[in-house]
């Protein structure tokens, strides 16, 4: 098997892995307050990053060349979970994931106006047919003639988050040790959701303990992944292997939930993945800088 085809397998179960969290969320949501799984999750992922990172590296570099860039995106990956997790309550797995898929996109354009990085016509082009996935998948009462329901607002916050977070990326990559970065993801995520703690714990049964871990697992073995895949094949080619979170999304909600999604959930997200396949195709004549990033933090 070639290495380009390792990464791309090894990114298919990562992104499987993600959805799988996502799924677990939205069961949780119904017993638990969101603050108290997210910090039950942070604690966990950084908790195995640290043993994973101290086990194949044999050092943790904690120290960081821009702390407040660290913490800043960290906050960043807080604020986009606690607002996916608020949407799992009232819409389904896929309308949310199908949403917040914006952030692939919205990078791009945000790395030309904050970075300074030059997009091509066909990426911009990219970006614009992604914003239009978005606006079917919202359906808007023009198009649907029914209210918009409130909580499809907030897979865009997980999306606006979620690029933050990537830009910051980009930039901590050239100032710190991608072992520091990678520490570093969730500590001011459990700090902030830490914070909340005494006004919202519930201790939970102890049948209920593994489930709640599971979240934490479950995203820090994804995150682990990714690395591995991203360390096989190129950025060009993995990015848009990343749409197919938006059909895990889907085949989880049907299993998991019995929802299944309507016809504006599937055209706005064939719209974005398209978008986003526009975004990630390497220039020609040029390197890709790796296109889209994968849509999950």
């Amino acid at each position: 098997m070639s290495r380009t085809l390792q990464g791309v397998l090894l990114q298919l179960v990562a992104l499987a892995l993600f959805v799988g969290m996502d799924a677990l969320l939205k069961v949780l949501v119904a017993f638990y307050p969101v603050p108290q799984l997210m910090f039950v999750r942070f604690v966990s992922h950084t908790v195995l990053v640290v043993v994973a990172v101290r086990l194949f590296t044999g050092s943790v570099p904690w120290r960081s060349r821009a702390p407040g860039l660290q913490t800043l995106r960290s906050a960043c990956l807080a604020i986009a979970n606690a607002a996916l997790s608020v949407a799992l309550i009232h819409i389904p797995l896929a309308d949310a994931t199908a949403v917040a898929f914006l952030a692939p996109v919205l990078t791009v354009a945000m790395a030309a106006l904050w970075l300074g990085e030059r997009v091509s016509t066909r990426r911009w082009a990219g970006v614009a047919v992604g914003l239009l996935g978005v606006a079917v998948a919202l359906r808007p009462p023009f198009l649907t003639g029914e209210p918009l329901h409130w909580a499809m607002l907030l897979p865009l916050v997980t999306a606006a988050g979620n690029t933050v977070y990537h830009l910051l990326t980009r930039r901590l990559a050239a100032l710190d040790d991608p072992r520091t970065t990678f520490v570093h993801t969730s500590l001011a995520a459990c700090a902030l959701t830490g914070l909340a703690q005494p006004f919202v714990w519930q201790t939970p049964p102890l049948a209920d303990l593994p489930w709640m871990l599971l979240l934490g697992l479950l995203g820090g073995a994804g995150h682990c992944i990714l690395v591995l895949a991203f360390a096989r094949a190129p950025a060009s080619v993995l990015a848009p292997m990343s749409y197919s979170q938006l059909v895990w999304a889907g085949l989880a909600g049907i299993l998991v939930f019995g929802d299944w999604p309507d016809g504006w959930t599937l055209l706005g997200a064939a719209v974005i993945a398209a978008g986003g396949v526009l975004v990630a195709l390497p220039d020609r004549g040029a390197r890709s800088s790796g296109g889209a990033p994968p849509a999950r933090s």
